[in-house]
This record gives structure tokens, C-alpha cells and sequence, in this order.
């Protein structure tokens, strides 16, 4: 019998380790930027074509590459990082594995143009599918440009697993953010589809934070720092008042790497807890500096997970560090006392003691508990038995249910909250602001399908600036914004003129409100154009319904059951929860037993 085990080709064996390191575009944008860094480089442009799958390219001013270096680069387990073992336990440089270049090689066209800077000629080098088409000398430009083209050409079913555009940007405006926030010294510059996305001067790291999320953060971010043996810990956490429900801004660092530490991001959560609602989420850019040989980072292939040894040591300095961030900046009010001195009381004695006297207590003798009641609902009439006669039930048919609502049965508000009805077989209990948005959301749903915006012009209109990542999504919001009933004019560099408004919206904040749309999108992703449509229904619907405490008068209450009772989905909102509730006339009988 013939022998079976042989060695794969080096392209297969390098597709292979592709699958690992290169996943999607984003992959190759950050081992590209972070070979930048390592190189030196303090100017770094990135230009981007059809979300990466058509161009990735990375110039940059670096120290660049000798003939034989470029070439050896490609190689897998290449690096210039690595000479024995012992340095996988003292690493400085973000990169080390010498993998990247060799993976991207593997599943795209790669050009290399590169070279010293005393060089006289530089070197150009053209690889396709892991194999060498062209190497050859060109004038010198000192750094290194690579040209990534066509990802995936020769895997068409990993191409064909890529995410829409918009989502795939926004993976790499991930990697991307991830490497400028740790380097303020150093120039970064991003082109999509020939539009500049970001432009980062070289800044000290509280404006670069600001340049790449907007200066609203400005007022938000408090300076922490804690220097001890075991690490130094600074950066900036948000205020307490701007913490969010979800997509906050949350980023650690280590010797100036990204890295995910959900233990970590627990001891700033807690830190946070006696000052925030319940369910949510603090802002927080935390970056710490340890002995590189006390941390592991060849854990995990992305390289953002990271093993400390010292890790509840370190989580006690960061609450701490935190805790502190938080009360030097009267975010919480706190009193304060002159430690050297006694608290100011004033002194009354009996000459200058102010006059005092009884209480009055106003007696209104005509005053009789029982005719208030704590819901608002008409008055009740001499003929009480009509409030006794059948109802019927409520039909499940919609055509029948609208019939019910539009009779003309009793209402009652209770405390603003419930709308409460009765029927033949007991009562019915309406959450009247569920109610409301699941009338909003249809009414919202109905408009898009139709493309039939309703807007309300702006006297003064209001100017709203999305950060890059926002606009990312600005593609998939923009139409159903217009059909839903808002005009908005495109101002440039992701700014836009609120020019109108949907009917209804009069006094919210509408800046707000896009916001919180495109926050929701983001969370919910672009990729089935229905979902993304019921994310902006619904966010709106929450903003626009009437608040808790509210009381409806007897013809709004009855447009709003008539409202619920047309719908297709009566007892719950779109995300689940229940509108109507029926208390039968059995359970209220075993209340008075």
C-alpha cells in the first residue's frame, strides 16, 4: 500500500494559516497599520476601496526595507521581532508573529513598494496567491507602501462570506480607531472611495480622542492616573451623567496594544455602579503600562486578549483610580468640611430666639375622601347601573376589534399609566405608553413601505455631526429618515442641516433622536434591510410616545384604543412586551372573598 501523509504546498499550507490572521478586510488594515507603528513611522495614510475588497493600501514613512528583506518579509514566521523564546516574554512591538504578510500574500494581490532612507534604489515586489510575478528596482521612497488588492480572488467562498460594505467599513474604522487612540505622536489619514473619513493630526491623547469621536465628548471625559510597582494607569473615564444603555465608548490599552479584559472591565463597572442607572454602560479609555515580561499576549491569535500575573492587584488600583477620577471632578455632589476648624452653627439664646408659634391646622368640614379618586375619568352619572351593562369581548379579528373600540364604552385613566375598561367578563388594563408605540411603530412601518414622508419644516434648523463610525450606517437610514418625515440636507464631512421634522416630534430632541437611530442600527447591523427599518421604527416610536403620567382625555383615549385595535399585533410592542392585559370577573371575585 502507498503512503498517505504528505506535506501541504506552501500556498495551501499559507491559505490555511490566511484563515487564522486574515478573516475579513479589517484583518488586513490592522496587521498593515501595526507593521506601520513597529516600523517607525510617524505618518500613515490608509486609502480603502469597496469596504477593502478591492484596494487596502497603507503608505508610510517608516524606517522601509532592504531587496532581501522585502522578500524574506512574505515568508511565514519571518519577523524581525523574534530571536529566541525568551522574547515572546518581553515584547514591545505590537506585531511578532511574522504570519501577516505571508496569510495576506496567500488570498490577495499584494504589491510592496519600499525603501530606506539612504537607499539609492528601492524595491518593488508583486505577489499573487503566494506567488512571486514580479521583483524588480525603482526609485527610492523612503517607507513602505502595500497595495492589497482583489482580497479573497482565490477563495471565492470566503469572499462570498463578506458582510455588506457598510458593515465591513466598520470593522475596519474598529482596527483602525484601535491603533490611532494609543498614537496620538503619529499622523493618520483615511480615504474611502476617494472621500476622506478621517484626518488626525499629530495631538496629545485627550484631542485625539475628541478628533476621532467628536468634541461633544469634551465636557464628558475625566483624567484618571494611578502610578504604583505593579502598573501605571491613565487615560480618562466618562461622567456618570453620560453613561449609556448600550454602544459605549470602552477601550483598554497595555503597553500600547488594544486588548479585551472582561475582568478588567468589571472593576470599572463597579466602580461606576452607586452612581449609574442599573443596565448601563460607562465610557472609559483606560490605558495601563506593565512589565512586559509580567503579561502573556501570545494567548490568543488576534493578540487582544492578554494574561496578567497580577491580575487582582491591578484590578483593585484601577477601581481605585477610577473611584478617584470620579470624585475629583464633582461629578457626585459631596460635602466638605475645614478639618482645622468648627462647622458655622448659629447660636440663639433667649433675647434674640425668633417668635414662635403653634401650627394652624385648617379643618375643611365639607371635604369627603370618596369623591376623589386617584384616576381621572367623566363624572359619574345619577344612572350608576349603565356602568353594569354587558361588553362584549375583545374580538381577535382586527376588522372586529377596530368595530369594538369605536363603541362608545367607559374609560378610565389610572395615575396617567393604564387605560382601564371594562368589559362583560371583567376588565381590560391598556398600558397606554405601549400602546402608543405600537401604534407609532406601524404608523412609521407604513410610511417607509409607502415612501410617503410627512414633514413639519424647522423655523430654525438644528445642525447634527456624525462621528465616522455613524456614518458608516448614514447609507441605510438616510431614505427611510426622508419617508418617515425627516429633511435632511448633507452640510459635508458627515454634517447634516435638520431641516424637518415628523409630525409629532415638536418637543424632543431631535439631534438626539438620529443619534440614538444610528446607535441602534450599529448595534442591530446593516445587512437585511427590513431589520434596520423596524431598529429606526422603533427607536423613534420610544422617543415620540407619550411619557408615563400623562393624562388622556376621553377622545384621545378613544383614538388610541381605536388605533390599538386596528393594529395586526395588538397585545405587544415590537420588541415583545405586553400592551393589554385582562383581569376576568372570576379573579376579581376572589379578591372579595
Amino acid at each position: 500500500m502507498s503512503d498517505i501523509i504528505h506535506l501541504l504546498s506552501d500556498s495551501i499550507a499559507n491559505q490555511i494559516a490566511a484563515g487564522e490572521v486574515i478573516q475579513r478586510p479589517a484583518s488586513v488594515v490592522k496587521e498593515l497599520i501595526e507593521n506601520a507603528v513597529d516600523a517607525g513611522a510617524d505618518s500613515i495614510h490608509l486609502v480603502v476601496k469597496d469596504a477593502g475588497r478591492t484596494l487596502i493600501q497603507v503608505i508610510d514613512n517608516g524606517k522601509g526595507m532592504s531587496e532581501t528583506d522585502a522578500r524574506m518579509a512574505f515568508e511565514r514566521h519571518a519577523t524581525s521581532k523574534i530571536n529566541s523564546a525568551d522574547d515572546l516574554f518581553s515584547l514591545r512591538t505590537i506585531g511578532f508573529r511574522g504570519e501577516a504578510l505571508a496569510s495576506i500574500a496567500a488570498v490577495a494581490q499584494v504589491e510592496l513598494k519600499t525603501a530606506r532612507k539612504d537607499d539609492t534604489m528601492g524595491t518593488l515586489l508583486q505577489i499573487a496567491a503566494s506567488q512571486v510575478e514580479k521583483q524588480q528596482s525603482v526609485a527610492p521612497n523612503p517607507g513602505s507602501i502595500f497595495s492589497v488588492k482583489n482580497l479573497f480572488f482565490n477563495v471565492p467562498a470566503r469572499r462570498k462570506f463578506l458582510k455588506s460594505n457598510e458593515t465591513e467599513f466598520k470593522n475596519i474604522l474598529t482596527e483602525f480607531e484601535r491603533v490611532v487612540l494609543v498614537n496620538p505622536q503619529i499622523f493618520f489619514n483615511l480615504h474611502h472611495n476617494d472621500a476622506e473619513i478621517l484626518n488626525l493630526p499629530v495631538s496629545n491623547l485627550r484631542q485625539r480622542i475628541l478628533n476621532v469621536f467628536g468634541k461633544k465628548l469634551n465636557t464628558q471625559l475625566l483624567s484618571l492616573h494611578a502610578e504604583t510597582s505593579l502598573v501605571s494607569v491613565s487615560g480618562f473615564v466618562g461622567t456618570p451623567e453620560f453613561s449609556r444603555k448600550k454602544s459605549a465608548l470602552q477601550y483598554f490599552f497595555v503597553n500600547n496594544r488594544y486588548m479585551r479584559h472582561p475582568y478588567f472591565h468589571k472593576a470599572v463597572t463597579q466602580a461606576f455602579e452607586p452612581f449609574i442607572p442599573a443596565g448601563e454602560m460607562p465610557n472609559y479609555f483606560i490605558y495601563m503600562t506593565v512589565d512586559p515580561g509580567s503579561i502573556d499576549v501570545n494567548i490568543h491569535p488576534a493578540k487582544t486578549e492578554i494574561k496578567f500575573e497580577n491580575e487582582q492587584a491591578i484590578w483593585l488600583i484601577i477601581t481605585a483610580a477610577v473611584k478617584e477620577a470620579i470624585a475629583k471632578s464633582n461629578a457626585i455632589p459631596s460635602l466638605e468640611f475645614d478639618r482645622d476648624g468648627a462647622i458655622d452653627m448659629p447660636v440663639y439664646s433667649k433675647n434674640n430666639r425668633p417668635p414662635t408659634e403653634s401650627p394652624k391646622i385648617n379643618i375643611q368640614s365639607g371635604y369627603n375622601p370618596f369623591r376623589e379618586m386617584e384616576y381621572h375619568s367623566k363624572p359619574v352619572s345619577a344612572n350608576w347601573e349603565k356602568l353594569y351593562e354587558d361588553k362584549p369581548e375583545i374580538p381577535k379579528e382586527p376588522e372586529a376589534a377596530l368595530a369594538f373600540a369605536e363603541e362608545k364604552t367607559r374609560i378610565l385613566s389610572y395615575k396617567g399609566k393604564y387605560i382601564v375598561t371594562p368589559l362583560k367578563s371583567g376588565l381590560t388594563l391598556i398600558n397606554q405608553r405601549r400602546a402608543h408605540i405600537r401604534v407609532l411603530f406601524d404608523e412609521y412601518m407604513q410610511r417607509m413601505k409607502q415612501k410617503q414622508g410627512v414633514s413639519q419644516g424647522l423655523l430654525f434648523p438644528e445642525i447634527i455631526s456624525f462621528t465616522p463610525r455613524e456614518a458608516t450606517v448614514l447609507p441605510y437610514l438616510l431614505d427611510d429618515l426622508a419617508y418617515i418625515g425627516f429633511d435632511l440636507a448633507d452640510l459635508g464631512s458627515n454634517s447634516y442641516s435638520i431641516n424637518g421634522i415628523p409630525s409629532g416630534l415638536e418637543n424632543v430632541d431631535t439631534v438626539e433622536i438620529l443619534q440614538d437611530m444610528a446607535d441602534k442600527v450599529m448595534e442591530t447591523g446593516c445587512e437585511v434591510k427590513e431589520e434596520v427599518s423596524e431598529a429606526l421604527a422603533l427607536t423613534l416610536a420610544k422617543k415620540a410616545a407619550i411619557p408615563y403620567g400623562k393624562f388622556l382625555s376621553d377622545e384621545e383615549a378613544d383614538m388610541l384604543i381605536a388605533k390599538l385595535f386596528a393594529s395586526s399585533s395588538p397585545n405587544y410592542t415590537p420588541d415583545g412586551k405586553i400592551i393589554i392585559s385582562i383581569l376576568s370577573e372570576d379573579e376579581l371575585g376572589k379578591r372579595f372573598k
